[in-house]
């Protein structure tokens, strides 16, 4: 790997769909009243996710289905699914070998399996960290980023730093970003007063984790969610994860109560396609 520093960051936070195949990890969201509590999760891409509480009850056990897309031609229209990234062509690298540059087609999908909302699509592909939005002028970035630095973060390297979003930040989808900003929710929520903070947090302290990708902490510095984000703890990358582990049956130990779920925003779906 290269010594940590912006450019590095970057590149790591697009290079997730083809570092790791399978994820087993814990994750909570401290602080924030829409998220209920850990979760523990078995992810085997493309398509296979189970999530169960903390105490071991099975709250969902899925193969997805592909995305399926319509293509418009000059012989007329098809609908056709979508191939995982890492199934394709293999991206353009920088020569530390992190991606220089994602592919871009209509019909690849960087979609993890998702639970709840697509925060937990951009945790595992942290992509919306590393580029601008497709209406960005040439040269702007997402962030900007203070010094980075080599941490440890669930036993595991890590690179952190500290960060600013700008107006060319554009989340995964906008309801649900890895860092929440003004221009974000003024865009998604049509300037509602409603949805809009007080005040906005002064930054962000943000952790990737070095082998995989992916973003293993978000926190907010400031503002009205000063501590919100999340926190995800990796237990194991690339382990076998038999078919049945995906099946709905629950686990026979699964034990302990749910808590009460929240009534949240709507959920409004993503501003991006990655």
């Amino acid at each position: 790997m290269p010594p940590p520093s912006p450019d590095a960051f970057a590149a790591l936070a697009r290079s997730s769909p083809w570092r790791w195949s399978t994820l087993r990890f814990t994750v909570h969201w401290p602080g924030d009243p829409w998220k209920g509590g850990r979760v523990r999760a078995w992810l085997r891409r493309p398509d296979r996710l189970r999530v169960e509480t903390a105490g071991g009850d099975l709250l969902r056990a899925e193969r997805t289905e592909p995305a399926r897309v319509g293509l418009l031609g000059p012989d007329g229209g098809s609908v056709r699914s979508t191939t995982w990234a890492s199934q394709s062509p293999p991206p353009e690298l920088r020569p530390d070998g992190l991606v220089a540059v994602r592919p871009d087609h209509p019909l690849l999908s960087y979609d993890d399996p998702m639970h709840d909302d697509y925060h937990w699509v951009a945790m595992l592909d942290p992509a919306e960290l590393a580029d601008p939005g497709p209406d960005a002028a040439p040269g702007d970035a997402p962030l900007l980023v203070d010094a980075v630095t080599e941490v440890e973060h669930g036993d595991r390297p890590a690179w952190e730093a500290v960060v600013r979003t700008t107006p060319a930040y554009e989340p995964r989808c906008g309801c649900c970003p890895l860092l929440r900003s003004r221009e974000v929710d003024v865009a998604e929520y049509d300037a509602d007063p409603a949805y809009l903070l007080a005040g906005y947090p002064e930054r962000y302290r943000v952790r990737l984790d070095v082998q995989t990708g992916v973003c293993v902490l978000t926190e907010a510095v400031g503002g009205e969610i000063a501590g919100r984000g999340h926190d995800l703890r990796i237990e194991a990358v690339d382990e076998p994860m038999p078919d049945d582990l995906f099946l709905e049956q629950p686990r026979p130990e699964a034990r302990a109560e749910r808590g009460d779920v929240l009534e949240r925003p709507a959920f409004r779906g993503p501003r991006r396609a990655w």
